[in-house]
């Protein structure tokens, strides 16, 4: 099926992928910090670039494509609603992660709290992240990729996974030696690459004679399948997200802030706080965050939605199960020689940009929060370096045996939003209420396993009545746990609360109340942030569907928004602090 010029890219993307690594290899040695947050000196276009390529993976466009062919557009608000979240971090939190100078979001852990509950908090969550809830990402990224390596080369069984062994070894070279910088310069590559790739099949697709441009499109598929909001309440209608009043309530004011999910963690965290922690300052680490929200959510989406929707017209024999297929299907179909092999490239750089930064991830927690924290005796950073290599190669082979008892993606997503409910609130407190300690953060974080297991499998609860119990229920039980339990050492609040200096409730430091007049400024910079941002995505819908009096209207309203932002972020003074 691949020409000689299709191999031909692939070998040299993968050549060029390999050398960036080795190009960096000299500054990532040295230290720790060099290691795993490139030197602490990342530009923010450099930084936002990498949070972008990390969260598109080898399975986003197979995921929305499955999403836009049940509910059509709508269907995306199972994603789009974690906007809401991503704002609250940039405004509310990034600043922060770059101020507790910390290496990991682990290490934030001893600097908040105290004594040998503090360290069995960190040591546990090492363990938890790292080899449980990283190692299923990295192993339904694998599951994505090895679907279309299925549908275009027909490989299966214990094959396919030695290719993905194959495939995983090549990120996980140019991660061990090259460290963040190395990873960051990468994913901006691939990042082009693969979207590059996107808008390519999206044009071919439609363009093709079995579509007929975006008029024949919106002539081939009922109405509610280009509706840009779900229906909420009521009964539904085929081809439309159909939200119960309750699965609204879910999703659109609850999952945002109550959930632990990789990318999207309250708070920020995972290989986002990484990504703040590297940067040059707390500026960098601000515009970092943001540019990462307005293209993850308004800009990319778009070439796979269209492909999405194509998909329904060209492959309407696809099973529910199988409509991820459909991009793959078009993929193979659409693209002609050369321009094939580019695409495969793009989804190799789409699955490696998410795989050396999962890896890079993993170990960084597993040495500075497990192994530092297990060592009896100093050891000199150039050794802790080997040490994250190490625990790089066990991470890649540990994914390897996961993905192949993996059986559904969705499974998997379902399972960490669930078992992480709960969890966000106490993440995006401990920033500013004293009295939240390490058993809260402890009970939080076990107490949803228990209660996803028993609406399951005592209760036979769904989503969302399965949501509201683990939310409910985790929230009352770290709030009892908290005020059981002792507080914080004052010695240790003091020294991070003048560390970080944050606003909110610290009355044992004589700032009871220290909540000032900019937080109202940032709650403002929030809110139309994510107005902006919204009317940006529809905006670009509405003109590629050439609506032009409601793409016209989203420009104002985009317009009034920036400028509403940009006088509360002014007046907010977030960067002369």
């Amino acid at each position: 099926m691949l020409k000689s010029l299709d191999w031909l890219i692939i070998g040299a993307y993968l050549v060029v992928i390999v050398a960036v690594g080795l190009f960096f290899k000299k500054r990532a040695g040295n230290s720790l910090s060099d290691f795993f947050l490139g030197g602490r000196n990342l530009p923010w276009w450099l930084a936002g670039l990498s949070m972008v390529a990390t969260t598109f993976a080898a399975d986003t466009p197979l995921v929305v494509t499955e999403l836009v062919g049940q509910n059509g557009i709508a269907g995306n608000w199972l994603w789009w609603n974690m906007l809401i979240g991503g704002m609250l971090t940039t405004f509310f939190f990034a600043r922060l992660w770059r101020r507790a100078n910390v290496l990991t979001e682990l290490e934030f852990i001893s600097i908040r709290y105290s004594g040998k509950k503090a360290s069995f908090l960190r040591g546990t969550r090492a363990v938890y992240i790292a080899l449980i809830m990283n190692v299923l990402i990295i192993a339904w990224v694998n599951v994505a990729l090895m679907t279309i390596i299925n549908v275009f080369f027909g490989i299966e069984g214990n094959t396919l996974l030695w290719i993905m062994l194959a495939a995983m070894s090549v990120a996980a070279i140019y991660t061990t030696v090259s460290g963040l910088k190395g990873i960051a310069v990468t994913d901006a590559i691939q990042f082009f690459i693969a979207m590059f790739g996107a808008v390519i099949l999206a044009i071919l697709v439609v363009k093709s004679q079995k579509i007929g441009g975006i008029t024949g499109l919106k002539a081939a598929l009922p109405d509610t399948a280009f509706s840009f909001f779900p229906k909420i309440g009521g009964k539904g209608t085929a081809g439309v997200l159909s939200l119960s009043v309750a699965s609204f309530l879910a999703y659109g004011l609850i999952q945002w802030w109550a959930s632990w999910y990789p990318g999207a963690e309250p708070g920020g965290g995972g290989y986002i706080a990484q990504r703040m922690m590297s940067t040059k300052n707390e500026k960098h680490s601000i515009f970092a965050t943001l540019f990462f929200q307005i293209a993850h959510y308004a800009i990319r989406p778009w070439p796979w939605i269209i492909v999405g929707l194509s998909a329904i017209i060209l492959y309407p024999d696809l099973a529910d199960v199988n409509l991820r297929f459909g991009y793959v299907y078009a993929m193979r179909d659409f693209l002609p020689v050369g321009l094939k092999g580019l695409m495969l490239v793009g989804f190799l750089a789409a699955y490696m940009s998410t795989i050396s930064t999962q890896l890079n991830f993993g170990s960084s927690i597993l040495t500075n929060d497990f192994f530092m924290l297990l060592a009896k005796q100093k050891i000199n950073q150039k050794d802790l370096v080997n040490y994250g290599r190490i625990f790089t190669i066990v991470i890649m082979i540990l994914s390897i045996v996961v993905t192949s008892e993996i059986k559904t993606i969705s499974g998997v997503w379902v399972f960490m939003i669930e078992c992480g409910a709960g969890l966000g609130l106490v993440l995006i407190l401990r920033w500013y209420w004293w009295r939240i300690n390490a058993w809260s953060e402890f009970t939080a974080m076990f107490v949803p396993f228990i209660l996803y297991a028993f609406s399951k499998f005592v209760f036979n609860f769904e989503f969302p009545n399965s949501f509201f119990l683990t939310v409910g229920g985790t929230t009352v039980s770290w709030l009892i746990v908290t005020f059981l339990t002792k507080p914080t050492n004052i010695q240790v609040l003091t020294e991070f609360y003048g560390l970080v200096k944050p606003q909110g409730w610290w009355k044992p430091l004589g700032n009871e109340h220290h909540i000032s007049g900019n937080v109202f400024y940032l709650l403002g910079a929030w809110l139309t942030s994510i107005v902006f941002v919204y009317s940006i995505l529809f905006m670009i819908g509405k003109i590629i569907f050439a609506e032009w009096n409601t793409a016209t209207v989203l420009f104002g309203i985009a317009v009034a928004a920036l400028a509403g932002l940009l006088f509360f972020v002014k007046r907010a003074k977030i960067f002369e602090d």
